[in-house]
């Protein structure tokens, strides 16, 4: 069974955001443009539910 979270964030703060996230055990499995803010990215991630 999995968990997933979805984050926006800034295009200059999303490769950080997303390596702290890797350290609680979460992945990136998909990265879209924000459409509805105009900017930024939308980061969905995936975790084995503990």
């Amino acid at each position: 069974m999995y968990e997933y979270k979805v984050e926006i964030y800034r295009v200059r703060d999303a490769e950080y955001a997303m390596n702290q996230m890797a350290e609680d055990g979460w992945r990136v499995v998909a990265v879209s443009p924000n459409m509805a803010m105009g900017y930024g990215v939308v980061v969905t991630f995936e975790r084995e539910k503990q």
